[in-house]
């Protein structure tokens, strides 16, 4: 497509054109839609934008493009054209707007009288959904080719990432496709490559990219749900912390080989393709109905519907009917709500169902399908203490059942898991059966007891707060106290000169051990020896031992032995008393331990695809992991150290992460592993010192004068997440001198605004998203700063990687490596207490 450069310079005219002045240009065909380096617009009235009062949208336009001559009817006896528009819009009300999205949206257009009024906009793709922006918030096409969003305070929000592109200027195309081109007319960036949840006519949402739904109508941050084409065909996920699909498209792609999946809007059907040879028929194909005014976009919408939005020209307003063929309404994770029950199409809530009262209330009581919500919220770590509401016959949208245990296990792993809200289960026999811990709410559905034969039994468990047990045990614990204080007080005296008489005692056998609290299930060393072939099937080693695969009750699990009865025996109870107490869904959970005389060991789950360092370094013989599945884990690890860090009781420094203690379940969901390091740390007190601990590659500068914080992990988080996004280690002796520590090679990289040079290089999905990965680049060389005071939580890290937090963008750029600086003071590695290789390393 040609973009004449003369029309670039027409363009500044309509910035400050006015309402009369743009409505003459619209419907006289005589405006543009291009814009020439440096052009800034304000997002202030200064802008073209809707004036009714009773709108509930503003809209500001930074140009707009003519979509088709055609009148149509947008009230009674009122006709217009259609538009797509670039500009600023916020969906609230006018007179009280101060969160704006810049975005591509359709408006319509009425010419009435000398004014031009805007009606019915939608938005079709957005840049800052997840960051919005205020009143005098700045898009500048800078000089060097860049289209960037500052806020009104001077903060980038956003930016295209066209560095070294030779932008020349911006154009919207007659699709609604915002462009930036170079000196020969090429393309060098689209929001057609870069979707947010609409898919409009003539754009291919190709292999790995998403439509991602948002939170609600009116707020634009990622919610819940996202449609995806994978290389067997176009898929719907539900879920932030275990996604799972509630629909998939009957196709038959090749998903060992395929690369080229895509999905289309066009010709009157959404195409689902898994061949990229474009002459041949889709794979699928949903026909939709016809549109006579020419304007249709399909939109995932933040209920996890997928809707196809058309003009009704009777009713002057669009139209919306749903794409997916799902024809069970209760197959929708959202189609009574959160917490609602689904049973027939028809919504009840909770306690409804088990004629109760006073736990939920109805979102909307005029609409059931809004859902419930807890009239009393769960908190975590308070007093009060939750308990369940059993739900028999109640299950979720295709609920993956892999966890083997008991229900009374099942729950207690719930009430253990701050992040869980629910449990559901599945009794096979008596004793057994099959466990989903669910942190995500959405609908619950009734199932009818035919559906399942007499062997099984299907309940939820729901998490709700319990007062009135709590309040009970307080009223008997003040009787108790008042009555018996002198009894209670000699108890006390006795435990605490046990306590620190067995203190000072040697841990010699597993009696000792197993009078810890809180400790998981306690296995004798025969059990296990049995449980893993003689201890023949060796999965993994590391300094303080070996792992090796097993089974236990058919279930199979990974076994830690420790080597030698002093070696490794605090790393031993630190693990047992730090792991055993704590269960969330990004760290890998301990199922036992076994104490007996010599013998240490550890029962773990089974990760099935190992360690994070096989899937990411261009040694090892796996397929580079794509975009998503990097983000993923990325987020999973720094979740699991948020809760470490901020939801127990005390601050646990894990101390030792590294690519190796990442592990990764069959769907790539991260855990951390290897608690032997681990140190807690009281609230009241923000540091400890320790020795250095930890390994090369990964200690943050602060371990020098050994007084550390849990800013140490966030610090070996930031080098983790540059090894995954550049697919090396970062200390790597097989290259050339100058290029042996990534961190060096990030510093010099980032000084010159070159990062994306980095990325690894054996990955083609990464550059189809340069713009994220850039972000994540720089989020990892925030938590690499070597003041520890500017590092983030990890908290910030996870609000940042959902997209509800910004990166900071005021970054030292002078980095330390203190790999080099303890090599130099030490001499050699050797000279230096440190645990080089990972007690769970090696594939799994």
């Amino acid at each position: 497509m040609y973009y004449p450069k003369l029309l670039l310079l027409l363009f500044p005219l309509l910035i400050t054109t006015s309402s009369s002045e743009l409505a003459n240009a619209v419907f006289n065909k005589s405006f543009v839609a291009d814009a020439e380096l440096g052009t800034t617009w304000k997002n202030n009235p200064s802008l073209v934008h809707n004036e009714l009062p009773d709108d509930h949208f503003s809209v500001r336009l930074i140009f707009p493009r003519l979509y088709d001559t055609t009148k149509i009817n947008v009230g009674p006896n009122i006709t217009g054209v259609r538009l797509f528009a670039c500009g600023f819009f916020c969906a609230g009300l006018a007179a009280t707007c101060d969160a704006y999205i810049f975005s591509i949206f359709i408006v319509n257009a009425v010419n009435e009288g000398s004014f031009l009024h805007l009606k019915s906009p939608q938005v079709i793709w957005s840049a800052n959904h997840n960051r919005p922006v205020s009143e005098n918030a700045i898009v500048q096409l800078t000089e060097l080719g860049d289209l960037v969003l500052y806020d009104a305070d001077g903060t980038l929000v956003w930016f295209a990432n066209t560095t070294n592109k030779s932008v020349v200027g911006m154009h919207l195309t007659e699709s609604g496709n915002l462009v930036l081109f170079d000196y020969t007319n090429r393309e060098v960036w689209r929001s057609f490559d870069h979707p947010t949840d609409t898919l409009v006519t003539g754009q291919m949402l190709q292999l790995g990219q998403k439509l991602m739904a948002s939170i609600s109508e009116t707020n634009w941050a990622k919610g819940k749900f996202y449609l995806t084409v994978l290389a067997d065909g176009m898929y719907a996920f539900a879920g932030v912390d275990t996604p799972l699909a509630y629909y998939r498209s009957p196709t038959s792609g090749n998903i060992t080989t395929n690369t080229s999946a895509y999905i289309a809007l066009k010709n009157g059907s959404l195409e689902v393709f898994t061949s990229f040879r474009r002459t041949e028929a889709p794979d699928y194909q949903i026909w939709l109905p016809p549109d006579a005014y020419g304007t249709e976009f399909v939109r995932l919408d933040w209920d996890g519907h997928l809707r196809l939005y058309q003009w009704g020209d009777g009713s002057g307003d669009w139209v919306s009917s749903d794409v997916l063929d799902i024809a069970d309404p209760c197959s929708y994770p959202l189609a009574c709500g959160e917490y609602g029950i689904c049973s027939d199409g028809q919504c009840s809530c909770p306690d409804a169902a088990l004629r109760q009262s006073g736990l939920f209330e109805l979102i909307d009581p005029r609409e059931l399908n809004r859902g419930c919500f807890l009239t009393d919220s769960l908190s975590c770590g308070s007093l009060q203490k939750a308990r369940f509401l059993a739900l028999p016959n109640t299950a979720r949208f295709n609920i993956i059942y892999n966890w083997t245990t008991n229900e009374g296990h099942c729950k207690l792993s719930c009430l253990n898991d701050c992040s869980c809200k629910v449990a559901f289960f599945i009794h096979t026999n008596d004793s057994s059966g099959f466990c989903f811990l669910a942190s995500d709410i959405f609908s619950m559905i009734s199932v009818n007891t035919q559906s399942y034969s007499r062997n099984f039994s299907s309940y939820a468990f729901v998490k709700v707060q319990d007062h009135r047990a709590m309040l009970s045990k307080q009223k008997i614990a003040i009787v108790l106290v008042v009555t018996s204080s002198t009894f209670v007080a000699s108890i006390v005296v006795t435990v605490l000169m046990v306590l620190r008489r067995k203190s000072t005692e040697p841990i010699e056998d597993g009696d000792t051990i197993n009078q810890l609290p809180g400790l998981p299930t306690r296995f004798s060393f025969e059990s296990l020896k049995s449980a893993t072939g003689d201890f023949s099937r060796k999965i993994g080693a590391g300094g303080s031992g070996s792992v090796y695969e097993g089974h236990i009750d058919d279930k199979q699990i990974a076994v830690k032995r420790l080597d030698g009865i002093n070696q490794g025996e605090t790393e031993f109870l630190t693990e047992v008393q730090t792991v055993g107490s704590i269960n969330h869904i990004h760290l890998v959970s301990l199922i036992g331990f076994c104490a007996e005389r010599s013998h240490r060991l550890l029962v773990y789950e089974y990760m099935p695809n190992g360690s994070l360092d096989k899937w990411i370094f261009a040694k090892h013989e796996a397929a580079p992991l794509d975009w998503e599945t990097r983000l993923k884990i990325i987020t999973d690890v720094a979740r699991g150290l948020a809760y470490l860090h901020s939801d127990c009781r005390q601050t646990i420094a894990h101390l030792d992460i590294k690519p190796q203690n990442i592990l990764l379940d069959e769907m790539f969901s991260a855990k951390v592993s290897d608690f032997g390091l681990a140190k807690l740390i009281d609230r009241e007190h923000s540091t400890i010192m320790t020795r250095l601990r930890g390994t090369p590659g990964y200690l943050a500068p602060e371990w020098l004068t050994s007084v550390i914080s849990e800013k140490v992990d966030v610090y070996s988080f930031g080098i983790v997440v540059m090894e995954i996004l550049c697919g090396r280690r970062n200390l790597d002796y097989s290259q050339p001198e100058e290029g042996r520590h990534l961190v060096s090679m990030v510093q010099e990289k980032a000084k010159d605004d070159q990062l994306l040079d980095l990325i690894d290089s054996r990955s083609t999905d990464l550059e189809l998203h340069l713009d994220e990965v850039f972000r994540v680049m720089k989020l990892a060389l925030w938590c690499l700063q070597v003041d520890t005071s500017r590092r983030p939580s990890m908290s910030m890290v996870v609000k940042v990687l959902e997209g509800t937090m910004g990166v900071e963008t005021d970054l030292d750029l002078d980095l330390v490596n203190i790999d080099l600086m303890v090599a130099n003071r030490a001499g050699r590695w050797n000279d230096v207490t440190l645990q080089i290789e990972s007690i769970l390393s090696g594939p799994r």
